[in-house]
């Protein structure tokens, strides 16, 4: 994957303004004639914590057009970006053979930064020890981050029995530009280092800082719950999800559950109560554009008193006509980025979900109404009480609710894959679909997901400079 690597053969733009413009600055980083970043004080390591690539991972978005949540109309599907079309069609070929995949290009040159920090701030000088032990923190749970990422984009699903044979992805801890030739680790090695670096790091992490791009312990107890979760490892995920919601009230950043009952106005990723860490991809199918709506049968979970329904939709395209399909909805978030680094109201469904496996249910229902009262008319938030008393019915609308509260941000295709293997309510891979109506609202062509898609496939470009490396099917 050496060509990923080649945009850091320059110097570094660092720092951020209050409206996310980068500000390019060379007074700590050199580039030697390989293109080795130096620096030597930990000031300079904590200055590479607000790198802006850290925190708008742009084109790391493929999740959006898998979901499954979504549906397509001509003739705004035709003229998308091959693409969004491939992605929505669930093909093997995303990429041309020139071209990168944007889901790796800035998650590869974040773990560069990462392995950076981690190899060498605890040996920097100046600065205290318990400074250069929080850095080094910081930068273990940034890369626990990036790899739960990337090993839900390249390897199956995590399960106990396969995943140790499961191939993950490479498995890189050294901060070397010119390394190549990667070969793919197993999926429990990828989540074994997840889980490794946020153990360790929890102990170091800041409990307050000054801006919600940098990580906390609350929001690496968070991620930790989170992994676990995705490993159905459910009595160890609960603990974390709950210190997790303890903890954050006083981070020193504004997190918290807004209340649409209030209002409700879009946020900007640094300002935006909701994110606990955060992080944002582009995501014009949830503004801009009409490639991609939401389904039907996914609207109709929504009650009519639900704020979400009328602050996030929109019954028409962007050229104001209605869809040719009764119930249709375009997704709207006022802003061409979805925030998705550690999101507060996926720590409260989590945790909800959580304690229902582990048959806390009214535990479960609690917290879930509490989410709910946030999000419509407290009298309407109630679970209906013949759902409240079973367990896999109410583990079906805790997934339901997750679908009410992310359809359209890319959350889905992450929760789609762990159904595939999920204990108590397993889902075939082949119930998962996507159609193409036409303009008069009549299907023109429909797909289904096949357990081969559950992955995407490395772009040519990283195989020709990895001979090793084997693709997914």
């Amino acid at each position: 994957m050496k060509f990923i690597f080649e945009r850091y053969h320059k110097i570094l733009c660092l720092g951020l303004s209050m409206i996310l413009l980068a500000a390019c600055s060379d007074e700590f980083l050199e580039i030697i004639p390989k293109g080795r970043l130096i620096a030597e004080k930990e000031v300079d390591y904590d200055k590479m914590l607000y790198n802006l690539d850290l925190v708008n991972i742009r084109t790391a978005n493929a999740q959006v057009p898998l979901g499954a949540e979504m549906i397509a109309f001509e003739p705004n599907i035709s003229s998308s970006a091959l693409r969004t079309q491939r992605l929505y069609n669930w093909e093997g070929l995303i990429y041309e053979d020139e071209e990168n995949a944007g889901e790796l290009e800035l998650p590869m040159e974040n773990l560069y930064i990462y392995n950076k920090i981690i190899n060498e701030v605890l040996d920097a000088t100046e600065g205290t020890e318990q400074k250069k032990l929080s850095i080094y923190a910081e930068a273990r749970a940034g890369r626990a981050w990036t790899y739960f990422l990337l090993i839900n984009y390249y390897g199956l699903p995590y399960n106990e029995e396969t995943s140790s044979t499961d191939l993950g992805f490479p498995l890189l801890e050294e901060a070397n530009l010119i390394a190549g030739n990667f070969t793919r680790a197993s999926v429990t090695d990828i989540y074994q280092l997840i889980v490794d670096d946020l153990e360790t790091a929890i102990p170091n992490l800041p409990t307050i800082v000054e801006s919600r791009f940098r990580f906390t312990r609350a929001a690496g107890k968070a991620l930790l719950g989170k992994v676990y979760t995705f490993m159905g490892k459910f009595e160890q995920a609960s603990s974390f999800l709950e210190q997790a919601l303890v903890e954050m009230p006083d981070v020193g950043i504004d997190a918290h559950l807004m209340d649409y009952n209030q209002g409700y106005s879009s946020q900007r990723v640094d300002t935006d109560p909701e994110s606990l860490y955060g992080k944002q991809f582009i995501n014009n199918w949830a503004n801009t554009s009409s490639e991609l709506t939401i389904k039907p049968e996914v609207m109709s979970l929504y009650s009519e008193s639900d704020l979400r329904l009328q602050y996030l939709y929109q019954p028409a395209a962007t050229d104001g006509n209605a869809y040719p399909l009764e119930n249709t909805y375009r997704k709207r978030t006022g802003s061409g980025q979805t925030a998705f680094g550690i999101r507060v109201q996926d720590v409260y469904l989590l945790n909800a979900e959580v304690k229902c496996r582990n048959n806390d249910i009214s535990g479960a229902v609690e917290t879930l109404e509490y989410f709910r009262s946030h999000r419509m008319p407290e009298e309407d938030a109630a679970v209906p009480a013949d759902i409240a008393s079973d367990q896999e019915a109410l583990l079906r609308f805790i997934f339901d609710e997750r679908l009410r509260e992310f359809a359209g941000l890319g959350f889905y295709w992450f929760d789609m894959r762990r159904l595939t293997v999920d204990p108590m309510i397993p889902t075939l891979v082949s119930s998962f679909t996507h159609t193409i109506y036409n303009a008069d609202g009549i299907v023109q062509s429909e797909y289904q997901l096949t357990e081969e898609r559950l992955v995407l496939r490395f772009p040519q470009t990283v195989m020709d400079q990895n001979p090793n490396l084997i693709n997914n099917d």
